[in-house]
């Protein structure tokens, strides 16, 4: 059990706290296009985002989290890079993500690559929630805004 325990330790490296501990604060916006909620069984934590397309790219991005580290990491790795992004972009992203902790898929790269400090997440499955909620939540939003233009 120790031994777990100390991977478990070691998985909140220096880099995923510095990470997380950048996590920008933002306010919520006024009239997203989209707000979308997703919240871990297992601990807890929490990811709520406000999302709005401008031809479509994203043109404003708000979030409020109430997560552990590593669900910090994931918000504030978004919050740095969602904005100019395209929902095609975000769909893979959220995919890539999947796969890099359930099926040994590579980190996503580019504007991205900050999530390869995530991997070592794959190897505990409890916290893999966690780590995905601000892409769940992102993809909700997206969903939200095509059914709203489809109907």
């Amino acid at each position: 059990m120790a031994g777990t325990d100390m991977e478990l330790t070691d998985l909140y490296s220096d880099k995923i706290i510095e990470i997380a501990g950048n996590l920008p604060v933002t306010e919520r916006l006024e009239a997203p296009d989209a707000s979308a909620r997703r919240v871990s069984r297992v601990c807890g934590s929490s990811v709520e985002v406000d999302l709005s397309l401008d031809d479509g790219i994203v043109s404003d991005y708000a979030h409020e989290v109430k997560a552990c580290a590593l669900g910090q990491t994931s918000a504030s790795i978004m919050a740095q890079h969602i904005v100019g992004s395209t929902p095609d972009e975000l769909r893979t992203l959220r995919t890539q993500m999947v796969a890099m902790l359930k099926a040994d898929g590579p980190p996503p790269g580019d504007k991205w690559s900050d999530l390869k400090y995530l991997e070592p997440v794959k190897a505990f499955k409890p916290r893999h929630t966690s780590t995905l909620l601000v892409f769940e939540a992102v993809v909700d939003c997206l969903d939200q805004i095509e059914m709203q233009k489809a109907g």
